[in-house]
């Protein structure tokens, strides 16, 4: 008899989890899935499940520990509501290249169409976010079916469902395959080490070696080989440029990095992007390629694991499909120490300029207290192995350019989909995977709201994560995009505040609330020290702008005709960019100074 004869199909999926190296799952009970339930109750000490109070928040974690561990993310939800709310966040894993699985229950198998309770179409429902989507109809199904979507997540970097019938969950293996069906075929072996010819490498040293202003474009696909992406830097003498999701590839001090790109990015890495004659991109798919090279204007070599992802943002000459560390380690023999660093040498030169705007920025005294300040401060009291996860809006802008990543650290965010309320969920998974390392949420208080639930989540799990909550009461990056990409006056972003401290503690957290400027960094110390979960409000200015680092003609004009059809806070937001602009003008001939804090 076969190791599976006479188990439930249940108890088949969590035994096949496992030999896939799934050690934690996360979501929600109820009755279209409380077989499975059963089964990971039964195998606690094998794989830990982790209650959550909404299934959003368990697609979002299974994605951020997909992205912070390298592993297979897991989630599981209920019938019909409980997989639809898993859905936002298995996109955000789809948009994002992590591989994740979700296994759902759904209604009985003899009762599906039939308008029954919770009766959902799930296959239909989630064909468009899954590289694999099925149904396991009988036990004799249920080792090959999870053997399939865990592979094929882990190949094709997306997400794989199951939905189980509740019946069909509590149904044992009588070992009645049908005679194409062969016991036990299927195997739980997936090989990730891929690389291109090496005269396809060599073509593509060639490209790099004849560029003069060569340019490095580094994405999350570039994790893990930030080393090596160094090391090719300083052969080509070319400056790295980080996506957002790239962030944590370099460290931000590095004498190559110009920092990050778009709306969120630098002056150095926009006129570098201008400027360049070639461009690497490494595991990076960027999507506003309005802020890349022109077509035509640079020659284009692209790294990643993903064949399709290949010349979709630029139209590159060699595309070197694979893991994006190998290959670099055998492009670097290949390539010509490159000697005239004129190119490079400016972009330096650029960045220290641009750290000292930054600099003036994060070192404001003004009462609100600048977000800046915020992030900065928050910086400074980062460990050296912190996981920082940032939300949505405009405190992205602020953790993008002042949050300071160490090599060691972790980064992400929610990136191609940029859904708000991914942060808390983001640390609780950070947190539940490296319990011993520092788990930073940082976030504004539009999509802490969304999912806050989940701090009770943290509070149950005695998670000492700490949750940075620029309060503003507003959504202020919509009231951006209203203004400046449309000259709309702003209309719906306001909301009633919530007393961040209180709810931390009704939740049986810690809070902090930090209103005066002069007690930004001793209360953010002291938070940031506590050992349970924490929530740390930062009252800041809701008028400050999130500038892109190049303001073009058509941001001011669209701003200047939202003041002319009745911007409600006109003359506050003036005021607020004509001070911006005297401070930064001034950056270099004065200093700031805080009042001595007072007890």
């Amino acid at each position: 008899m076969g190791e599976y004869e006479r188990m439930r199909t249940a108890d088949i999926v969590a035994e096949a989890l496992l030999d896939w190296k799934v050690d934690t799952i996360f979501g929600l009970p109820g009755d279209g899935i409380n077989g499975f339930i059963e089964s990971l109750r039964r195998r606690q000490d094998k794989i830990k499940f982790i209650l959550v109070r909404h299934e959003e928040s368990a697609a979002f974690m299974a994605c951020a520990y997909a992205k912070y561990t390298g592993k297979l993310g897991a989630c599981v939800a209920t019938s019909g509501p409980g997989a639809i709310h898993l859905l936002n966040g298995l996109y955000d894993a789809k948009a994002d290249n992590t591989p994740v699985i979700a296994v759902t229950g759904t209604t009985y198998s003899d009762l599906m169409n039939s308008n029954y309770q919770q009766d959902v179409n799930l296959l239909q429902l989630y064909s468009d976010v899954t590289v694999y989507n099925g149904m396991i109809s009988v036990p004799e199904q249920a080792e090959m079916a999870v053997d399939i979507a865990c592979r094929t997540a882990l190949s094709q970097r997306g997400v794989s469902h199951l939905t189980i019938p509740i019946d069909i969950q509590e149904k044992k293996l009588d070992g009645k395959y049908s005679r194409h069906n062969i016991a036990y075929h299927t195997s739980d072996v997936y090989s990730a080490e891929t690389i291109p010819s090496r005269s396809l490498i060599e073509n593509a040293a060639q490209i790099l070696d004849t560029g003069n202003r060569v340019v490095i474009l580094v994405g999350q696909g570039a994790l893990g080989a930030g080393d090596e992406v160094i090391a090719v830097a300083e052969k080509l003498g070319a400056p790295i440029v980080k996506a957002l999701l790239g962030k944590a590839v370099i460290p931000d001090d590095s004498p190559y990095t110009t920092g990050g790109i778009g709306l969120l990015g630098t002056t150095p890495s926009s006129d570098a992007m201008n400027e360049a004659d070639t461009l690497l991109m490494i595991g990076t798919s960027f999507p506003y390629i309005e802020y890349l090279p022109l077509p035509g204007q640079a020659r284009g070599v692209q790294i990643d694991i993903k064949p399709e992802k290949i010349g979709l943002r630029y139209p590159v000459e060699i595309g070197l499909v694979g893991d994006s560390k190998l290959i670099l380690s055998a492009l670097l023999p290949l390539l010509n120490q490159k000697h005239n660093l004129e190119f490079l040498k400016s972009k330096q030169h650029a960045m220290k300029n641009w750290n000292n705007l930054l600099k003036e920025q994060s070192t404001r005294n003004d009462k609100p207290i600048k977000p800046q300040v915020i992030a900065k401060a928050v910086s400074d009291e980062l460990e050296d192995n912190a996981i920082i996860s940032v939300d949505c809006g405009t405190n992205t802008s602020w953790a993008a350019r002042h949050i300071n990543i160490r090599k060691g650290m972790k980064f992400s965010v929610s990136g191609t989909l940029s859904s708000m309320a991914n942060g808390l969920p983001y640390a609780i998974a950070a947190q539940i995977a490296f319990p011993e390392r520092q788990s930073v949420a940082f976030v504004g208080d539009g999509g802490l709201t969304m999912l806050m639930g989940e701090f009770a989540t943290a509070v149950q799990y005695d998670l000492p994560i700490k949750v940075i909550v620029l309060k503003n009461d507003t959504l202020g990056m919509i009231r951006w995009e209203q203004m400046g990409f449309l000259g709309n006056p702003e209309f719906g972003v306001e909301f009633t505040p919530i007393n961040w401290v209180k709810f931390a503690e009704a939740c049986g957290g810690k809070g902090y609330d930090i209103k005066e400027p002069n007690e930004v960094k001793s209360k953010l110390h002291q938070a940031m020290k506590e050992r349970k979960p924490t929530i740390i409000e930062a009252y800041v200015d809701p008028f400050e702008p999130p500038m892109p680092p190049k303001v073009e003609v058509s941001f001011v004009n669209n701003l200047a005709e939202s003041f002319a059809r009745g911007q409600p806070y006109a003359s506050r937001i003036g005021l607020t960019l004509f001070r911006d602009q005297v401070h930064n003008i001034l950056k270099n001939i004065h200093s700031h100074s805080l009042k001595k804090e007072t007890d």
